[in-house]
């Protein structure tokens, strides 16, 4: 963590202060400020004499109570005064006021102190006894009553007020001296040409020089700028970041590199935030070491609103795009799929067929076909009426579609009719579906029909295989729907597999 470095002002500052607090150390050494312990001193001597001496006069009666209010009367008048006692000679206390066991300590050599003084008094010349007064300490014990010493108080409100004085003052003379002296004219005449905004600090981060484009970045930027420090500008060094080690003028000056590429957004007072691209170069003097540094500022608002607006119209086109290909797809599924029950139309079947009727008698692929029908259709249409007759459509190819994997092809051949194919499956492993088709319409279309309880849906299913005799998809289809016709006779619900 790099030391908090001190301003020339600063030191300035506090070096006017350090002699001021010297002269003064020097006038009280040598007697020109009043000593205040020893007028306290002088004020205490007295006030123990009087007490004495009224007390010299009071102690002949013998009665404690005429002392004791006196010593209350002047403990009362002095706000100094802790305890005050008469102790006789023989050592036992006669009038005590306060807490005088609490605040007087034996003194060592019989001699008073600031804050305990002893009065002897004599009857005759045989000692009577002495009159004992605890005082407030004039000098702190404590580090708070060393705060509040009035000599204390005095110089550090003196070194505070002193300080802020000394700063404020230097800080504005220093600002009359005029940096821009040391620029020539034709210098800042050529910086004013620039289109981008131009700020060049010394290495106390002060402004030495700015042109024309840097001080209409801002209102605040339009003001006089030269002398100030650039790290008080806080139009700008907002925009950049509250921690004032990664602004780029102090990066570039404690990396001695160029920080190039920060984007920040410069806040209007009114209108839009300005977009601005920041860099900072160190400047180096001949033997390597950083002298202040070149901040330069490009304005890219009207760049960047162009690019927003792009993107927008980018985000509109391809959200265009995307609509366009969803409205394809629907409209590719009502060309090509039934609307009653998303199987393939006959149109879309056999282009798909022909392809793959090809394909399969050129490279001697296997290739079946299964045509399927509802038994009994029209007894669901005239009992239950056509809606319930559509969900039986509809059940059914539930069940086929479960069944069926995902490149075989399902077709709406007619009514309740429909026609499947298997590519690639032998006739063997085709009536192992078809007879698994039959089996999971007979168990599971009825109970799929939710509108109507108790339904009870069965299908005739008819095989055949592609020959090499067959030039036709049409043949192939013909074969299936004459199995189809056999299962139908045989008493439907079964498989039948066409044979010559």
């Amino acid at each position: 963590m790099r030391a908090p470095r001190i301003t020339p002002v600063a030191r300035i500052s506090l070096g006017l202060t350090s002699l001021v607090l010297m002269l003064l150390l020097i006038v009280d050494f040598v007697g020109l400020v009043p000593d205040h312990l020893r007028m306290a001193r002088e004020v205490r001597h007295r006030s123990s004499q009087a007490v004495a001496i009224q007390t010299a006069a009071l102690l002949p009666s013998g009665d404690p109570l005429p002392l004791a209010r006196a010593y209350e009367d002047f403990r009362a008048g002095d706000p100094d005064v802790l305890s005050l006692a008469f102790r006789l000679s023989d050592g036992q206390i006669f009038v005590a006021v306060g807490e005088h066991a609490r605040h007087w300590h034996p003194l060592h050599e019989e001699r008073s102190l600031l804050d305990h003084v002893q009065v002897p008094i004599f009857a005759g010349r045989q000692p009577w006894g002495q009159v004992e007064i605890a005082f407030q300490p004039i000098v702190p014990t404590t580090f708070l009553g060393w705060l509040r010493y009035p000599t204390v108080v005095l110089m550090l409100v003196l070194t505070f007020f002193a300080y802020i004085g000394f700063y404020l003052y230097m800080r504005r003379a220093l600002q009359y001296l005029d940096p821009t002296t040391a620029v020539p004219e034709r210098v800042r005449q050529a910086f004013d040409t620039l289109t981008d905004g131009i700020a060049i600090v010394d290495r106390d981060r002060r402004l030495m020089l700015t042109n024309k484009t840097f001080n209409a970045l801002h209102p605040a930027a339009a003001l006089n700028l030269i002398g100030r420090p650039i790290n008080e500008q806080r139009w700008l060094c907002e925009c950049l970041g509250t921690d004032v080690e990664t602004l780029p003028w102090e990066r570039a000056m404690r990396e001695n590199c160029t920080q190039s590429g920060v984007i920040c957004d410069l806040q209007q007072p009114a209108g839009d935030a300005l977009k601005l691209i920041v860099q900072a170069s160190p400047i180096v003097d001949p033997k390597g070491l950083v002298r202040g540094c070149l901040v330069s500022v490009d304005n890219v608002t009207q760049v960047h609103r162009i690019n927003e607006e792009l993107r927008q119209t980018l985000v509109e086109l391809e959200a265009s795009r995307e609509q366009i290909r969803q409205q394809n797809i629907e409209l590719h599924q009502l060309a090509s799929r039934d609307p009653l029950t998303g199987c393939l139309n006959r149109r879309a079947f056999f282009e798909v067929l022909e392809g793959l009727f090809l394909t399969s008698r050129k490279q001697g692929k296997n290739l079946c076909c299964i045509m399927c029908d509802i038994d009994h259709f029209k007894r669901f249409n005239d009992r239950y009426g056509h809606a319930v007759g559509d969900e039986v459509i509809r059940a059914l190819v539930r069940t086929l579609q479960a069944v069926l994997r995902q490149h075989d092809l399902l077709c709406r051949y007619g009514g309740e009719e429909f026609c499947i194919i298997l590519p690639e499956t032998t006739l063997a492993q085709a009536a192992e579906i078809a007879a698994r088709l039959r089996s999971e319409v007979e168990l599971h279309a009825g109970t799929s029909v939710r509108t109507t309880e108790g339904l009870q849906i069965t299908s005739s299913f008819g095989l055949a295989a592609l020959a090499a005799d067959m030039h036709d998809p049409a043949e192939l289809i013909d074969r299936a729907d004459s199995a189809l016709y056999q299962s139908k006779e045989g008493g439907r619900n079964r498989v039948t597999i066409w044979q010559a």
